[in-house]
């Protein structure tokens, strides 16, 4: 805007002086440049009096729009808008380089805590909140925040869908999550699609949209608290199991490449490891039987140490 200005004002000085005082191009722009610059020098000519009432206008057009400008950059550097841009700028490029992470849309109550569970296990993940910016109180820190609507693709596409591995939708509307699921699962169609529903009539719908796995914070929530009161030391242990992720504890799937029995494979005896189930086709075998065949291509859910479950990944 400050150039823009600067060369209408050129235009308009030159061709004024060109108009009331018969100069040529070039005089008429020398007249024009000193003026505006203010730096003093001998006119072309002596002026007219019309010709010093256009250099007076020029000149306080000229002092007017520099205090203007002034006055917008000091706001600008004092505000912290200038920061503020900067900040986002160098995050909208660390987002283009990450690789293998994890989209939250929406930052509520279950979305802060899934940015939770993944911090503690040190997996990178991009938040996408259309109203709020990330809380400065929260006990983890979000490094990469984007204030947008989840349910478009230039939202997505900033949130970097493409080389994702996972997206979570959290909003608290499922029509929103239905709509974003669709989305994701144009922009992506390998990525892994987790949403919340709110109602049972939504369950089926966010699947058919391309939902891999749909989740009702509410059912879950209930069913947990009826198994602290049943089995509360077990309830506990399963839901410490199922988010702590450290060197000395992970739950794992590995990927038989070829078939072979739990018992041929012996990953206790071999690594340490702990079998929990096998998948097979959608359906799971909980603690498998040693005889228990497993084909090439099978999921095979093991728990131990870091250390462990890379030995396990190179048998299996």
């Amino acid at each position: 805007m400050p150039i823009s200005f600067f060369v209408v004002l050129l235009v308009v000085g030159t061709v004024g002086y060109m108009l009331i005082e018969n100069l040529n191009f070039l005089e008429a722009l020398y007249m024009t440049v000193i003026t505006i610059g203010t730096v003093g020098y001998s006119e072309v000519k002596p002026l007219s009096e019309a010709g010093r009432v256009f250099t007076i206008i020029i000149i306080l057009i000229n002092v007017g729009a520099f205090t203007y400008f002034v006055t917008y950059l000091t706001r600008y550097l004092l505000d912290g808008e200038f920061i503020h841009q900067y900040k986002q700028l160098k995050m909208d490029n660390a987002i283009q380089h990450l690789n293998n992470h994890v989209i939250i849309c929406g930052f509520g109550r279950n979305g802060s805590e899934c940015a939770q569970v993944l911090f503690n296990n040190r997996i990178p993940f991009v938040v996408i909140e259309e109203k709020n910016s990330a809380p400065s109180n929260l006990p983890y820190a979000v490094q990469h925040f984007i204030k947008g609507d989840a349910t478009t693709d230039e939202t997505l596409r900033d949130a970097g869908i493409e080389k994702a591995r996972a997206i979570i939708a959290t909003m608290p509307v499922d029509a929103d999550n239905l709509f974003m699921v669709l989305t994701a699962r144009q922009l992506n169609p390998n990525i892994v699609i987790i949403s919340r529903a709110s109602h049972d009539s939504s369950v089926n719908k966010l699947r058919v949209a391309g939902a891999n796995n749909v989740i009702m914070p509410d059912k879950i929530g209930g069913a947990h608290m009826a198994t602290m009161v049943l089995i509360p030391d077990v309830a506990e242990v399963i839901s410490l199991m199922g988010t702590k992720n450290t060197t000395e504890f992970k739950i794992e799937e590995v990927v038989a490449n070829k078939s072979y029995t739990l018992g041929e494979l012996d990953l206790w005896k071999n690594c340490g490891c702990t079998i929990l189930g096998v998948k097979n086709k959608g359906e799971y075998t909980l603690n498998p039987a040693p005889d228990y065949y497993v084909n090439d291509g099978e999921r095979i859910i093991i728990m131990g140490s870091e250390y462990q479950i890379r030995k396990a990944k190179e048998l299996v």
